[in-house]
């Protein structure tokens, strides 16, 4: 079996701090992007356990108001803009020009440029808690006119439009690289048909960022016109109107909902593909589920406009569950691939089937509010808190950890370790039960969100401990894993090229990768390059 030559760079790597500083490989690039967002993602745990401990009883003191709507802002705007959709990211700088057989990204300083106003624009969300009045405390969302000069008046909220605008650009400039290097860098034989899933997810996703991230940096720039410069955009006491806030944000809103869980989508069918034995069943049908999901997802905005009486609920309520279709095809493709598959229940699989269950609730939820009678008895309640956070944690979060277990001995050389992962997915899957699914019951007896306490009647103490008692148990496993990583880092045990057995192009070169990618390229004949090899006379994958 014959395979491409590459030119080989000779030149050492160098590992100093300034060689980080100042690169533009995008292997390293996205290990600093993954890096980055994973201590993003510890500060916003932390916050998560304050505000979970505020809550555990009623009539809290453990935070006042004023602080707790702080560290819920700062909690949900990084969880958000921070970790889920930089990670996804950061993965695809790592994975993407790996997959297609390319030596790098098509504009490497600025894939650099990228992560530092990335990284610089997180920086400034979390200084506003530095200024005299603290950190935004008008939500992840900051809706007018509770983000206007009049009622948000400290610099926090500034700082938080502008540490969130530049996060706005940076994703701009990744997806625009990353969709260049898909087109156009790929190896001989890599035709579109036969990238990887998590590629062709991480393409549907970069154009959802081109036509939503816009957006929000139109809306960030008027609301700071709005607070500093004498404008009167969205203050009604003026003129202005605060709906037209709501249709901005919301235009980027929900479709970064779905930039929030597509990139994830590829990663549980990666893993899944794997630890199944088995080709990806429907790869075409996957493919153009992503792309539906994507174009279905710039019409469903006003969903979360429903009780304003400013919308027209019906259609907005038909797309909202049209946009279901394309993802139940996902969720049948999976169960196909998994059917009859010798399935090795290593920690990244397990972290994949709890993506699916979880997200199974978060989407069928989805589905309720879509209706707007539902939707108009569970609005800014604890219900809808619960159904995001199974969409986005019980979803994204979970599919982070399996991309973690899954990439790691290709971006290290080493490995995880299996028992401590798996000891690490129960205690996160089950604490993450525990602490959500109560909070749909909350929401059905009444209980607001956003507030700092609630009253001492009914279910609500109990549920609430519950949920406190959930979060505890998910700080564990995040204890657990960290552990992982230090244990696993001292033995070093070499992990091999190839761990896994997969069959996607990135597993063809060593472990960690060269600075070039690499020597050789097997040839491309199917979407699954390395099953050919193994297989030279079965005939090309499918």
């Amino acid at each position: 079996m014959s395979a491409t030559a590459l030119p080989r760079v000779t030149a050492p790597e160098r590992h100093d701090i300034l060689s980080w500083i100042t690169t533009t490989d995008h292997k390293r690039i996205g290990v600093l992007y993954m890096g980055t967002t994973l201590l993003f993602m510890l500060v916003a745990g932390l916050l998560a356990m304050v505000i979970r401990t505020q809550l555990a009883y009623p009539g809290g003191g453990f935070l006042q108001a004023h602080a707790y709507n702080q560290i819920f802002t700062l909690h949900g705007t990084a969880m958000i803009f921070l970790v889920i959709a930089p990670f996804a990211l950061g993965l695809a700088n790592y994975l993407i020009p790996l997959q297609i057989g390319a030596p790098d990204m098509a504009f490497p300083r600025l894939n650099a440029t990228s992560y530092w106003i990335f990284l610089f624009g997180g920086l400034v969300i979390f200084a506003g808690a530095a200024t005299n009045e603290g950190a935004a405390a008008a939500g992840w969302t900051a809706y007018a006119p509770l983000s206007e000069i009049s009622i948000s008046t400290g610099l926090g909220q500034d700082f938080w439009i502008v540490g969130l605008a530049m996060v706005s650009v940076a994703s701009i400039v990744t997806a625009i690289n990353l969709v260049t290097t898909t087109f156009i860098f790929r190896a001989p034989g890599m035709t579109m048909w036969r990238i990887p899933i998590f590629t062709w997810e991480m393409l549907a996703t970069s154009l959802l960022i081109f036509m939503a991230f816009p957006s929000l940096t139109a809306t960030l720039l008027l609301l700071f016109v709005d607070r500093r410069l004498g404008g009167h955009v969205f203050d009604p006491a003026f003129g202005g109107s605060a709906i037209l806030y709501q249709h901005l944000f919301w235009f980027f809103g929900h479709p970064e909902v779905y930039v929030l869980i597509l990139p994830y989508f590829g990663v549980v069918s990666e893993v899944i593909s794997t630890f199944s034995g088995r080709a990806l069943f429907g790869y075409t049908g996957m493919v153009l589920a992503a792309f539906a999901i994507a174009g279905l997802s710039m019409g469903v905005w006003a969903h979360h406009m429903f009780t304003t009486g400013a919308v027209d609920n019906p259609f907005f309520s038909f797309v909202s569950l049209l946009i279901a279709v394309p993802t139940g095809i996902k969720f049948f493709n999976w169960i196909a691939t998994m059917w009859g598959g010798s399935i090795r229940y290593t920690a990244a699989m397990l972290y994949a089937v709890g993506f699916l269950m979880n997200f199974l609730i978060g989407g069928v939820t989805g589905v309720m509010l879509a209706s707007p009678p539902v939707d108009f008895q569970a609005r800014d309640s604890y219900f809808v808190v619960a159904h995001f956070h199974y969409t986005v944690g019980g979803g994204s979060l979970f599919a982070i950890f399996a991309a973690l277990y899954y990439w790691w001995p290709k971006v290290y050389g080493w490995r995880l370790d299996e028992r401590l992962g798996k000891i690490n997915f129960w205690l996160t899957f089950v604490g993450f039960n525990v602490t959500f699914m109560p909070m749909f019951f909350m929401g059905l007896f009444g209980m607001p969100r956003r507030v700092y306490t609630y009253p001492n009647a009914g279910a609500l103490p109990l549920l609430n401990i519950v949920a406190t008692a959930g979060a505890y148990l998910m700080l564990f496993g995040a204890i657990v894993f960290v552990a992982n990583i230090v244990i696993s880092a001292r033995r070093k045990v070499p992990a091999g090229d190839n761990p896994w057995h997969g069959y996607t192009l990135e597993w063809a070169t060593s472990s960690p990768p060269p600075e070039h990618n690499f020597d050789r390229l097997p040839p491309i004949r199917s979407a699954r390059p390395l099953y050919d090899v193994e297989h030279p006379k079965g005939g090309a994958a499918t």
